[in-house]
């Protein structure tokens, strides 16, 4: 099955059952505990408490990180080329009147400027075969303010999805707690995609109003992000758990 196929049918049209294959590329297992709450599909509202909202809950995806414990780096650029991004994202805990949460793992991952992803390929969901490398995936624990930083480059995109990344957040017990995603306003998406490594990938061919995640709206999941294609950017995102 293409990977634009897979994207548009969903998850929730499949089943966990049927795509399961397709996410199995290896007997490596998803860590720490709980790590199977990465099959999540659809969106969840979230409910509020105080200033903040519960970030939505996303699926994971087809690629997600299978053994993001052995990833601990904040750089997690690799041999990926690209406009700079440093992301800073801060979790914040909806039971104690969103102060951010300390100690918490936090996982992201996303795609190189081509659209790819490292650890999958070599089928029809993606025919490059990166099976053996680990390039823009990564784990970082929160400080005291809740605070995580990677350095990273912009995401790309591929068909039938919006410019994103992907994130897992855990406690400091390795239990699940929310897996989501992280939108980019559009309009500086279309800077970074008309210059340097991204300008033969060319315009992402799906808004996020016609994502079949973002879809519903990306009031919990839209991502600041400020600077240039000279200096870099820097994105700024808070996302608001349950713990």
């Amino acid at each position: 099955m293409e990977r634009k196929e897979f994207l548009r049918r969903g998850f929730s049209a499949l089943g966990f059952a049927a795509i399961a294959p397709l996410i199995s590329c290896t007997s490596d297992t998803v860590d720490p505990v709980e790590a199977g709450s990465e099959t999540t599909t659809g969106t969840t509202t979230g409910s509020s408490s105080g200033s903040c909202t519960l970030t939505a809950s996303e699926t994971a995806g087809p690629f997600p990180t299978k053994t993001p414990g052995s990833l601990v780096t904040n750089d997690i650029t690799s041999d990926r080329q690209g406009t700079k991004l440093s992301v800073k994202i801060t979790i914040q805990n909806l039971n104690k009147s969103c102060e951010g949460l300390s100690d918490a793992l936090v996982d992201i991952w996303h795609c190189d400027a081509g659209g790819s992803y490292s650890e999958y390929g070599g089928s029809g969901m993606q025919s490059t075969n990166y099976t053996n490398v680990h390039f823009l995936r990564g784990r970082q624990t929160t400080d005291a303010n809740g605070l995580v930083t990677f350095t990273s480059i912009y995401p790309g995109w591929y068909s039938g999805r919006a410019p994103h990344i992907h994130v897992h957040v855990y406690n400091a017990s390795g239990k699940s707690l929310l897996v989501t995603q992280i939108a980019f306003p559009e309009a500086i998406s279309r800077v970074v995609y008309a210059q340097g490594v991204y300008a033969s990938h060319g315009q992402a061919d799906t808004t996020n109003a016609r994502d079949n995640v973002f879809s519903d709206g990306t009031s919990t999941e839209m991502s600041t992000v400020t600077g240039s294609t000279s200096a870099g950017y820097e994105l700024t995102h808070a996302i608001v758990v349950s713990a």
